[in-house]
């Protein structure tokens, strides 16, 4: 999912207060994510949810359709967002799914290639 951002670099007047929105809540911390501050997960009985955000981009991943679709509702309440459907590429990282073989990976090799690229390290090994 994509958030629009026009107001990103807008001046800011006054304090601004936030709070946790609710059913992302974390009583005692016990969901607290101390490697990455960018990845929330919200539990719904059996369900689980992991939202990663970047800049203005969202990833979802889940194990149940119907926490996604309230999620998506609730926030395209909240900010004017475009569903992009599902990600195969994010910062220089390849998404492959293979649904059969129940298969999920990731990889940077084209990402890799343009580096050697650009640095005249093409032929290297």
């Amino acid at each position: 999912m994509d958030v629009k951002t026009a107001f990103l670099n807008g001046f800011v007047e006054e304090e601004i207060y936030m709070d946790q929105s609710e059913g992302f809540t974390s009583v005692g911390e016990e969901q607290k994510n101390d490697f990455d501050p960018c990845v929330y997960k919200k539990v719904s009985g059996s369900s689980v949810a992991f939202l990663v955000l970047y800049v203005d981009d969202i990833l979802f991943n889940e194990n149940g359709v119907k926490i996604l679709g309230d999620t998506k509702a609730w926030l395209s309440t909240q900010f004017s967002i475009k569903d992009l459907g599902e990600a195969s590429y994010i910062l220089g990282i390849k998404i492959i799914r293979d649904r059969s073989k129940r298969m999920l990976g990731m990889t940077q090799t084209s990402y890799v290639e343009k580096v050697l690229k650009r640095f005249k390290m093409k032929n290297s090994k």
